[in-house]
């Protein structure tokens, strides 16, 4: 299983957290608008992801049960329809409405909306990157996604000084820096299936894959949105407290994607007949030296981004009783999502964040923030015993279905 998810987490890390801290990095010479611009852009950019998330999953999902066993040349064409779909529906109307759309965030919404202007423009390359990487995870490789957000990363270190100060675009430049970086990493990664003979089998599946990845998709708007709610209620308590718990959060970011990474692993092991062992175990085992190593390092990673780092080390102390039931519960969810069971996941994480909501304001008018951290760490452990209720097989533990005799895809280098 770390075999397969370490590609996976260095993707994650890299495509999801350092695109967004290098554009920030390098705009915030020119000011405060400029470093607002980008959040609020990359903040924007982080939900559209969310609404396609649906589309990749699914390609993986059923590539990986498919592969070998029936042709998945439909599951990969309609990948490719459900993206042009999705492109149109999101990116033509965001483009659109940039100006409104960005004066719900800043009361200066100029530069944001000139950012919006290109970065809602290049979604569709975005979604492209993100259904390629889906094809190639459903053939069991991991090792290439992860060499494509490399190449990304590395791609947008350059272009990003030469597009904002060289040729002295600003913030649209960074913009501009990111779609081109992902653009041509696409062409790189476009090549890893040139050699996939896919043909064969007739038809569209997407309500299939569909049905198959909306569950997760609505599991990352829902805590998404519920994270936007928890700021609510801490900046409650003042800006200390808000930039502490924002300090914090991109602190435990780093830990929690090993996370994801295992779910994406299991996931795909379990989609394609595969061994998964007990995904229950090893989230719980993660989820507890998460917990200890963020606790060893808070002040001193705290102390790099202020000089009062009170308030994010207690976050990352207080999150150790949220990181063991949450890193159980996401690497379980990996199981349910491939095994047709993501409907259940996302109901026990809806009934988490149901008494987790009202919890923190109850807690957090006793407790100060403090009730606010306790309350994030008994939604998560309602949601995990959620998915653990008895219901069929059990998902903690997966066993391989009877061994694939005939491959009907020749698949890129293996990553496995």
């Amino acid at each position: 299983m770390f075999r397969l998810a370490l590609p996976i987490y260095v993707e994650l890390l890299t495509a999801v957290v350092a695109v967004g801290v290098i554009d920030l990095l390098w705009v915030s010479g020119l000011g405060e608008g400029a470093l607002a611009a980008v959040t609020v852009g990359t903040t924007a950019e982080y939900l559209a992801y969310g609404l396609f998330l649906a589309v990749p999953t699914g390609v993986t999902v059923l590539i990986g049960r498919r592969d070998g066993h029936a042709p998945i040349g439909p599951v990969i064409r309609t990948g490719w329809v459900l993206w042009a779909a999705f492109s149109v529906a999101v990116a033509v109307p965001g483009v659109l409405l940039r100006e409104p759309l960005a004066a719900l965030f800043t009361d200066d919404p100029g530069l944001t909306a000139g950012f919006f202007l290109v970065s809602l423009a290049g979604l569709p390359v975005f979604f492209a990157q993100t259904v390629v990487d889906g094809i190639l995870k459903g053939l069991g490789n991991t090792k290439t996604p992860m060499r494509n957000a490399l190449i990304c990363n590395a791609l947008v270190v350059v272009l990003d000084p030469l597009f904002i100060y060289g040729l002295g675009l600003g913030v649209q430049g960074a913009a501009l820096a990111t779609v081109a970086a992902r653009l041509v990493t696409l062409g790189v990664a476009a090549t890893s299936l040139v050699r996939l003979r896919a043909a064969g089998g007739d038809g569209l599946l997407a309500g299939e894959v569909l049905r198959t990845g909306l569950p997760m998709s609505g599991d990352f708007l829902a805590r998404s949105l519920v994270g936007m709610a928890l700021v609510e209620i801490v900046a409650g308590f003042g800006t200390a407290e808000v930039a502490g718990y924002g300090i914090g959060q991109k602190i435990m970011l780093a830990g929690v994607m090993v996370f994801y990474a295992l779910r994406q692993a299991a996931m795909i092991r379990t989609a394609r007949s595969e061994p998964v062992g007990s995904p229950l175990r090893l989230g719980l085992v993660t989820g507890a030296a998460v917990a200890v190593v963020l606790n060893l390092v808070a002040a001193p990673a705290a102390g790099l981004f202020t000089d009062d780092p009170t308030v994010a080390v207690g976050f990352l102390r207080w999150m150790a009783l949220y990181l063991v039931p949450f890193g159980g519960l996401i690497a379980v969810g990996g199981v349910l999502q491939a095994s047709g069971r993501g409907s259940r996941l996302l109901a026990a994480t809806l009934a988490g964040f149901a008494v987790q909501l009202p919890l923190a304001y109850l807690l957090s008018s006793w407790l100060g923030v403090t009730g606010v951290w306790l309350s994030m760490a008994v939604g998560s452990s309602l949601s995990l015993a959620g998915a653990l209720a008895p219901l069929g097989s059990a998902p903690w533990s997966a066993r391989a279905r009877a061994p694939r005799s005939t491959r009907t895809a020749a698949g890129p280098p293996s990553g496995r």
